[in-house]
């Protein structure tokens, strides 16, 4: 019976340790797409300056 209670102990600390591997999984997934999103709305907010980012004509040597 001791080896059971062991057994059951052991099964339980790993549905514990899975699922708080998945809360950590999905806490790193959020602040990732947060980020992601805020990138997205410098890059359109930079895109409309009006200004373009490269010369329009080539420097001659």
């Amino acid at each position: 019976m001791y080896e059971y209670e062991l057994s059951q102990l052991r099964s339980d600390d790993l549905i514990r340790q899975a699922q708080h591997d998945r809360l950590v999984r999905e806490a790193v997934q959020g602040r990732r797409a947060a980020r992601r999103e805020e990138a997205r709305r410098e890059a359109e907010s930079e895109a409309h300056t009006g200004r373009s980012r490269r010369h329009r004509f080539l420097r001659t040597a």
